[in-house]
């Protein structure tokens, strides 16, 4: 049952830093690095499509217990200081009736998988 325990711990600290990340992408003052890093953060815990499919057994979930916190982890050393306490109080508040629903990045995260699938495509059929 500790094992339970830790990975529900683990989930909420997933979602609430998930948050953090996405109102510091935001930042127009955010680093370049740490904007693109933010960015492939935000796209893959949001995106349905994984590196490896869930379907798989264990490796499905293994990709998500282990890509998305290293992802997370590096793109928090990548935020300065300062805007990672602004991005904590602002997540704190912002969305205290739940994630936002906003459908143009949803969109934007579908075309990037779906170019992903055309290159590789025209990789495959040239």
């Amino acid at each position: 049952m500790k094992w339970i325990n830790k990975l529900k711990l683990l989930a909420k600290t997933i979602k609430s830093e998930m948050k953090v990340i996405y109102v510091a992408f935001k930042y127009k003052k955010l680093p370049l690095i740490a904007k693109i890093s933010a960015g492939i953060t935000v796209a893959y815990a949001l995106s349905p499509i994984d590196l490896i499919p869930d379907f798989i057994p264990v490796l499905g979930y293994l990709d998500d217990l282990i890509l998305l916190p290293l992802l997370i982890t590096l793109t928090l050393k990548l935020i300065p200081a300062h805007l990672l306490i602004e991005s904590r109080k602002e997540a704190e508040l912002l969305w205290q009736g739940g994630w936002p629903k906003n459908w143009k990045y949803g969109l934007f995260i579908i075309g990037i998988w779906f170019i992903i699938l055309l290159v590789i495509l025209i990789k495959v059929y040239n």
